[in-house]
């Protein structure tokens, strides 16, 4: 409950309306969470700022703001009075984010709760909530909000406290130094207890031991007569008070130290229904994992502390449930069990995830494995211990990520075959790859085990007696957003709400990206898997898809599309050339995969040794091609190409003598295999389809030759993406979709059908806004001078990115849903857009060069009008320097 005159007394804010309401519900910074009633505290972020949405508040039903002075000033005077007639209450400050801390520290001295933080890498949540559960049974106690952690997020959540509560329970996080310190400053805790320390958030950090001694700083903010409670079983935890790690540290802890020590737990027991132990105090919990017992010690110690008997205690932990994201048993389709431990990821987090998979009495176990982030230079080696970890708690593996490769190597050299990893890069594909590891565990069934099951997850059944078919432990990073995989196993999904992270509407409608650069592609690789899947349908299920993927998958990253498209019904892949297939048999791509194009003898022996089918066209390159394969052992196939009238790379088809003696010399020479033949249509994306019909009976013809001859290879293809669509009789054994499978029109003849959709769009953000004066030149050669004074923004995208300085230029970008045209030349590296007619344009705004904003469209077919060029140009040229996120 937030008082304004606390609010106003904490911070020395202006009330600029007095509005309806002196007391609000809670704080809110986001509108799309936002309940009538609360305080909404506009927050400029690193990525957007609150004060952009302030109508949104008021509509919403905000009873009061919390605003930056200098925002308030520059509103117009209809926003303002709009405001004032809602009966808004408005306060303003000169940075809210200090202000909610002001009033955090304030409404912590006024009403003086006794404060316990929790502080360490893992646990802090559930340790957290089982502390304040044992101490909710005999005093009143609040506990920070979620994991609102943070030097944002527990301010905000402070603004639930009330005057009534004896004691506050609150979280303290950290992702850079210092920030221990200063929450210490706000909170002033009494009680601390730190969890563990292991690898989390490194990437600022460094090294571990930085951030146990950010950690253990909880620990010397004590006062002497406070208390640090602490797992003095983590090693790390262990050397510190004993000052032989970071004993700069160690000497300013002045309260007194009451350690737990979980591995002294005697009789411990893991089960369905959750874990229990006697020694050293007999306790249990609905918690999933032996790790738990270090919450259950933390919170018993509290507990102790506090002055609670132990039969209290044991109570009240006897009635701690697993917390949503972290270790939640979801009921999940066909009679399995889903781990849902979705909330996020540390190397430590996982491998106590496994184990406990590992634990659980189950039948088949299957984990589902997103990336684990922020971790520095040791993310490579967290995941290749999380690999290592597999091969002796899973049956089967699937992963998601760009890690993926790393997990995979690490958990094959441990032990897990291949034939048991599967990696997806979308989470559809992985839940389908789940969806038929279930269905084939025992057909689905639940199986009786001398297990403890949780009664509400299967309320008929005797839970001392069973056990699952299937367990699947669902895993990753927040960003990594794999709770939308648990949603989509979940035997019930419409309670996905109630029992999954992220579930708000706010969530629902974020993406998690972290590009490298403020200026970056989006790869909706779900519309390419859906696109996929309508090019089957369109051919039906007789006719192979081989996906072209040239040029890096035509700009939108050949290794995540290799890998969905194969998912979703594709059978081989594409490339141009031997060095684009490379990276992709290194990633572990193993599908059949064929070379469109040249192939010089000098690179044939490695053609081989990738297990590539090459493309012939002459006598030479076919013995060349055989030379290689003797030499390595191995036979390779191939695919001669026809020329039927395009006059590139083939024997022309007007001389079918030539290609039956190049497919007889395949069929002689040692080590090489007819495995098809092909011809490319020059214009079968036109309406007047008579030049492709030509090309198409002079292919015939070929065939015909060959056939009489008892030649027949396996693989006859020629339709593209255009031939798909408007030559049905061309698609033969097998179709080579290219700028389909991306949602893009063939041409502007030759649309896709409805329900294709791109998968790509390009943005940037607004580096800077200002004002140039009339008569002012704008970029290089001054090609362009202000007529008037004119509000420009600065671009962060240049013509080194694919953003085309001449001979034409994008023309306009969409900022606000608006169209904004380009000024002047487009530099390397950036480019000037006229903002004038867009007064809310700012620094960090996002700018679409394709793709979509609000309700206006740039679509790469406009800019290839615009540029004088075709869309598989605009999207191919967009350059490697440009980072790809999904």
């Amino acid at each position: 409950m937030i008082f304004l005159d606390h609010l106003l007394d904490a911070t020395q804010g202006v009330l600029r309306f007095a509005g309806k309401q002196q007391h609000f519900d809670a704080f809110n910074h986001d509108t799309r969470q936002l309940i009538p009633g609360e305080l909404f505290v506009a927050v400029r972020g690193e990525r957007r700022d609150g004060h952009d949405y302030l109508g949104d508040a008021v509509k919403r039903g905000a009873a009061g703001l919390l605003l930056e002075a200098r925002y308030m000033n520059a509103l117009s005077e209809e926003a303002q009075l709009a405001i004032q007639q809602a009966g808004i209450a408005v306060v303003v400050v000169e940075d809210t984010r200090i202000a909610l801390q002001q009033y955090a520290r304030f409404i912590l001295e006024r009403w003086h709760p006794t404060v316990i933080a929790v502080t360490g890498s893992t646990g802090k949540t559930s340790t957290k909530e089982a502390i304040a559960t044992v101490l909710a049974g005999s005093f009143a106690t609040f506990r920070s909000w979620q994991n609102y952690n943070d030097l944002l997020g527990l301010p905000l959540s402070l603004g639930r406290l009330e005057e009534r509560h004896e004691y506050a329970v609150l979280e303290m996080s950290c992702d850079h130094p210092g920030e221990i310190q200063d929450l210490c400053r706000i909170a002033r805790p009494q009680i601390g207890v730190l969890t563990n320390i292991s690898p989390a958030q490194l990437q600022y950090f460094g090294s571990v031991d930085r951030l146990a001694a950010e950690l253990v700083s909880l620990l010397t903010h004590l006062p002497e007569e406070g208390v640090a409670i602490v797992n003095i079983d983590d090693a790390r935890i262990r050397d510190i008070i004993s000052g032989s790690m970071v004993d700069s540290l160690a000497r300013f802890i002045v309260a007194p130290i009451i350690p737990f020590m979980p591995l002294a737990a005697q009789n411990v027991k893991v089960t369905w229904q959750g874990i229990r132990f006697d020694e050293p105090v007999h306790l249990s919990s609905h918690l999933l994992g032996a790790h738990h017992i270090s919450t259950m010690l933390a919170a018993s110690t509290v507990g102790s502390y506090c002055g609670l008997n132990q039969d209290d205690i044991a109570h009240a932990l006897a009635n701690v449930y697993p917390l949503p994201g972290r270790l939640n048993p979801v009921p999940g389709i066909q009679g399995s069990m889903l781990l849902d431990d979705t909330h996020n990821a540390t190397p430590a987090s996982v491998l106590v995830g496994l184990e406990t998979l590992r634990t659980l009495p189950s039948g088949r176990r299957i984990a589902v494995l997103g990336d684990m982030l922020r971790l520095g230079d040791y993310e490579e080696e967290a995941h290749r211990q999380a690999g290592q970890k597999t091969a002796s708690c899973v049956d089967y593996l699937i992963l998601r990520g760009e890690w993926a490769t790393t997990v995979s190597e690490a958990a094959q050299q441990a032990g897990l075959s291949p034939e048991r990893i599967i990696i997806t890069s979308t989470h559809e594909d992985a839940v389908k790859v789940a969806r038929h590891f279930i269905a084939e565990s025992h057909g689905g069934r639940l199986i009786v085990h001398t297990a403890d099951l949780p009664a509400q997850s299967v309320p008929s059944a005797n839970p001392e007696l069973l056990s699952y078919a299937s367990t699947v432990l669902i895993k990753g990073s927040e960003e990594t957003r794999m709770e939308r995989v648990t949603e989509m196993l979940m035997a019930q999904p419409e309670q996905a709400p109630e029992q999954l992270v992220r579930q708000m509407p706010g969530w629902k409608q974020i993406v998690v990206m972290r590009p490298e650069r403020p200026t970056w592609v989006e790869i909706d690789l779900s519309a390419i898997a859906n696109n996929t899947r309508r090019i089957q349908a369109l051919v039906g299920p007789r006719v192979g898809i081989l996906a072209s993927l040239k040029a890096d998958a035509y700009g939108h990253g050949a290794l995540k599309v290799a890998r969905t498209v194969l998912h979703n019904g594709a059978t081989m892949i594409g490339v141009a050339t031997v060095s684009e297939a490379a990276p992709l048999r290194e990633a572990g791509i193993n599908a059949p995969m064929l070379v469109f194009g040249y192939v010089p003898h000098w690179q044939m022996r490695e053609a081989v040794r990738l297990g590539l089918s090459i493309t012939l066209y002459s006598v030479e390159a076919a013995q060349a091609l055989s030379r290689a394969a003797q030499a390595l052992k191995k036979s390779v196939n191939v695919h001669i190409k026809v020329d039927s009238g395009m006059g590139r790379l083939g024997i022309r088809a007007e001389e079918p003598e030539n290609v039956l003696q190049l497919a007889q010399e395949v069929e002689r020479l040692p080590g090489l295999v007819l495995e098809g033949i092909f011809t490319h249509f020059a214009m079968a994306d036109s309406a007047n389809l008579a030049h492709a019909r030509l090309q198409l009976n002079r292919f015939r013809r070929v065939l015909e030759v060959l056939e009489r001859k008892g030649i027949r290879p396996p693989l006859i293809h020629a339709a593209n993406s255009a031939a798909i669509l408007s030559l049905p009789e061309a698609h033969f054994d097998m179709v080579r979709p290219g700028i389909a499978l991306y949602g893009l029109d063939p041409s502007t003849e030759v649309r896709l059908p409805e329900g294709f959709r791109p998968a790509l769009s390009f943005k940037t953000q607004v580096g800077q806004v200002k004002l140039i004066p009339a008569g002012e030149c704008i970029s290089y050669g001054c090609t362009f001078t202000t007529e008037r004074p004119t509000t420009v923004a600065i671009l962060p995208v240049g013509y080194a990115d694919g953003f085309r300085r001449a001979p034409a230029n994008w023309g306009s970008v969409l900022i606000h849903g608006q169209e904004a045209p380009l000024l002047g030349r487009v530099c390397m590296d950036q480019c000037i857009v006229d903002v004038s007619h867009i007064p809310q344009a700012r620094v960090g705004d996002e700018v679409v060069l394709i793709g979509r904003q609000g309700q206006a469209t740039l679509t790469a077919e406009q800019v290839a009008q615009r540029l004088g060029t075709i869309n598989y140009e605009v999207v191919s040229e967009i350059l490697a320097r440009v980072p790809r996120v999904d």
